[in-house]
């Protein structure tokens, strides 16, 4: 059994590397957690440097691109006549840039407050098949297919949004899952991927004096059993895909949690939110309240309030927003180096062909060496702001900027 086991994971990972040298289909790639094994971008780039194209994107968002079979698909929120928001997807041509075609999923005359740092587009799409998911936060979620033609929409999720939108949706089986922590109340919703309908809703089972958060759930298997771990506001939760019912929960104090957790060497890593924010490491095999029994290690030593952890083997790399990076033995929580990077920080890390990709919120990324000692290897700048996170396909980094798409890649 071990053997079946241990040649199931290897093929797995083979799959995986296979599709993440092509596609990057919805936020943090082919696994959810910011790992491209097989892409090689470049290491070093600028303004006119290593830029295969850049094209004008309309509107404002900052959900990151996505990549799949030869397109790139993202979202925006254009302002139309009289304050509303025209809520958009977007097709191009990974090739040249070209934009293939530009729909309006919703129109929003009542659009939310938001954040000085966020948009009225933050969740990042999702594309599988021939079907792309869309999702707005509580203005509402959209599939479409890959010419555009909206297939159906469901805007029945009510709730009232403190900030504006920021978690994206994930996949389990039939089912398009993503938080829904408001201000007035929090729950977790799964809909139907044929049809839009809600298939399940679960309320938070833990109160928070502010209930608003923004992650994005992570599906991972555990002793053969699916679990959705979606942290939230004074806890983060698994829940079982089929039904919604929760699993286990660990309680913390913290609220307004964007990153999305990571998997591995039998940990969950989280973090749990703003003002102090900490990193927890999980093992996720519990039932019920489990927050005295299942906590591996925790720190609050550089803990991100809003990029997600990185885990590449045994290391595990965070970056805090105020531009501290580190590494640590995701094992046991041994920092191996600590290192300012400068800048401010919103986008999460990315790893592909041995080295560590960050981007600030200036548009300077810093690319180093993967490895318990700390090695920078170029320092590339945009010059243009940046919120959302990379993604890599195809030997290319896609990075959004404020106004901009860029396919970076070494001329071919």
């Amino acid at each position: 059994m071990k053997c079946v086991a241990l040649i199931t994971t290897v093929v797995g990972l083979i799959l995986a590397a296979r599709v993440a040298a092509d596609d990057w289909p919805e936020f943090r790639g082919p696994t959810g957690q910011g790992i491209a094994p097989a892409v090689k971008p470049p290491v070093a780039w600028g303004t006119s440097k290593n830029i295969a194209w850049k094209q004008e994107i309309p509107g404002r968002g900052w959900s990151s691109p996505v990549v799949y079979q030869g397109r790139v698909y993202l979202t925006t929120s254009v302002p139309a006549s009289g304050g509303d928001q025209s809520l958009r997807a977007l097709c191009l041509d990974a090739a040249n840039g070209t934009i293939l075609w530009d729909r309006e999923i919703f129109h929003e005359a009542t659009a939310p407050a938001i954040h000085s740092k966020n948009s009225h587009a933050s969740p990042t799409p999702l594309v599988s098949g021939q079907r792309l998911y869309v999702h707005f936060g509580r203005q509402g979620t959209a599939c479409s297919d890959l010419t555009g033609k909206v297939l159906w929409r469901n805007d029945e999720l009510t709730y009232t949004p403190v900030h504006g939108n920021g978690g994206s949706p994930m996949l389990a089986g039939d089912l398009l899952v993503f938080s829904c922590d408001g201000g007035d109340q929090a729950f977790i919703a799964a809909l139907d991927t044929a049809t839009g309908r809600v298939r399940w809703k679960t309320e938070r089972s833990v109160d928070a004096a502010k209930r608003f958060s923004f992650s994005t759930p992570l599906l991972i298997a555990v002793n053969g059993r699916q679990q959705i771990v979606s942290p939230a506001s004074n806890a983060v939760y698994a829940y079982d895909p089929t039904s919604g019912e929760e699993i286990w929960r660990v309680r913390y104090d913290g609220y307004s949690v964007i990153p999305r957790p990571v998997y591995g060497q039998g940990l969950l890593f989280i973090c749990t939110g703003y003002e102090a924010p900490s990193l927890l490491a999980i093992r996720p095999d519990g039932k019920g309240d489990v927050t005295e029994t299942h906590v591996a290690w925790r720190t609050n030593r550089a803990a991100p309030h809003t990029p997600s952890p990185l885990l590449v083997g045994e290391e595990l790399y965070l970056v805090s927003d105020n531009g501290v990076a580190s590494c640590l033995d995701g094992r046991t929580g041994r920092v191996y180096w600590t290192k300012r990077l400068g800048g401010s920080y919103s986008a999460s890390p990315l790893y592909a062909d041995g080295k560590i990709y960050f981007q600030n919120e200036d548009g300077l990324g810093t690319v180093i060496q993967a490895g318990r000692h700390f090695q920078a290897l170029a320092r590339n700048d945009l010059e243009e702001r940046s919120l959302a996170s990379c993604a890599a396909a195809g030997n290319a980094l896609f990075i959004r900027t404020q106004k901009h798409l860029y396919r970076v890649q070494i001329p071919q």
